[in-house]
């Protein structure tokens, strides 16, 4: 597969090894900077030194309740930067162009997506926060992939991320070229197998929306579509699922490969569902057969090769 131009990735400028964080010091992540980042760019950012915070700056916290949450000091509960990181992420968020992307810093006050600790005024804490940079670039940006640092350490959250990524970025590069009915056809025909293994009544919406494009709004068909397509990617692919796509898959090698090379591929389809084996397995294998017999509707799917095969993400999922 040729894949799009490389995504540009939003990322908190401590993963990168930048020392900005509170105490002065860097979170260098290995994976994102010698593995994923050799097939993106990074576009780092850190709110809190964008606002004017000093590196080493004294620590700041959540405090309030979930639906009224304010960034105020540690140490200086007068100390308020609560106004200051929505408008920094609101001005993010328009400038961002064509990222297809952001990976966040976790626990963080100001980026983390997900249970950062949330004082309440009787002094009680719970993890039930979101970063004031992220929760607004997220609500202003609702369909880019995003995720954080700490989850990635989760194969299977990984390798939805990256999918995420590669899938917008094709779809951001579509949008670029000029809206025609036939590529939005194209685009989800390409996707048929990745989005029946996310959501086969998502794969059915997004058919219907591309039934009728005959004098309609192809930006406002867009808009829907592209919402609907972000969102079914996000949802986990059970083993289940995959094995489901992986057989219909197999099918279109029914009349090119002989008996033994069926039960082969069957054989390692079955011990992906026993769970003896990872994804890479069947999938490496099914590759195989296809391009000892081409097929033109399979050689253009996307679920086969969804990003670069060196990520080996599917080597432990």
């Amino acid at each position: 597969m040729e894949y799009a131009e490389r995504p540009l990735i939003g990322i908190s400028s401590c993963l990168l090894g930048q020392k900005v964080r509170y105490d002065g010091s860097a979170k260098r992540n290995r994976w994102l900077i010698d593995q994923f980042g050799e097939f993106v760019d990074y576009r780092p950012i850190c709110p809190e030194v964008a606002i004017g915070l000093g590196t080493p700056r004294p620590p700041i916290r959540l405090v309030g309740e979930p639906d009224n949450i304010r960034v105020i000091g540690a140490d200086d509960p007068g100390f308020d930067v609560t106004e200051r990181l929505e408008d920094f992420a609101l001005d993010t968020a328009g400038q961002l162009g064509a990222i297809s992307g952001y990976v966040f810093m976790s626990k963080s006050p100001s980026c983390g997506m997900e249970r950062v600790k949330l004082y309440a005024a009787n002094g009680y804490t719970s993890k039930k926060g979101v970063g004031a940079y992220a929760r607004v670039l997220m609500s202003s940006l609702p369909n880019l992939p995003c995720e954080e640092e700490g989850r990635l350490n989760d194969p299977m959250l990984r390798e939805n991320f990256v999918n995420r990524v590669f899938a917008f970025r094709r779809w951001q590069s579509l949008r670029a070229e000029g809206l025609r009915a036939a590529a939005l056809v194209n685009f989800h025909a390409r996707h048929k197998y990745m989005l029946m293994a996310h959501s086969q009544a998502a794969y059915q919406r997004l058919g219907r929306l591309l039934s009728h494009l005959k004098g309609v709004d192809l930006e406002q068909i867009a808009d829907a579509y592209e919402a609907e397509f972000m969102t079914a990617l996000k949802r986990r692919v059970s083993r289940k699922r995959h094995v489901n796509v992986l057989q219909h898959i197999q099918g279109y090698l029914k009349q090119r490969i002989d008996g033994g090379d069926k039960r082969e591929l069957a054989e390692s389809i079955e011990a992906y569902r026993r769970e003896e084996v990872p994804l890479v397995v069947p999938t490496k294998l099914m590759r195989h057969y296809f391009r000892r017999n081409p097929d033109e509707y399979i050689d253009q799917q996307w679920y086969l090769d969804p990003y670069p095969q060196s990520l080996g993400l599917r080597n432990t999922i």
